[in-house]
């Protein structure tokens, strides 16, 4: 579920990005950017504005949802993997190794330099 959630939520988010992108500036015109006349008969008399608003909430909705979503199952799956399954074993201290055959280990001493 949590695979199949961060898919769709990838996919809204770059459709919202292109989405956004698509939209028209502050007195830009769809138009004027491929060298067309003024009219905007590409997206109908009423222009691109409401077609791309409607997606752009709708994106926007479906992006929210999937972010609470993946919140709501990241939190709920890292709960449960931290309880423990088992008890732990109960075992000896490990105690520090014997030094009594083992052989001095000093280094050399190096010369001064004159």
């Amino acid at each position: 579920m949590l695979t199949f959630i961060t898919a769709v939520h990838i996919v809204v988010c770059i459709f919202l990005i292109l989405v956004v992108l698509m939209q028209m500036g502050k007195g830009a015109e769809l138009s004027s950017m491929f060298g067309g006349s003024s009219s905007q008969s590409v997206f109908g008399s009423s222009g691109p504005g409401n077609f791309l608003e409607k997606l752009t909430i709708g994106a926007a909705i479906i992006f929210m949802v999937t972010s609470v979503s993946l919140f709501y199952l990241s939190r709920t799956s890292s709960i449960a993997s931290r309880v423990p399954t088992a008890a732990p074993s109960q075992t000896a201290p490990l105690s520090e190794p014997e030094q009594q055959g083992a052989p001095s280990q000093e280094l050399p001493a190096i010369p001064p330099v004159e």
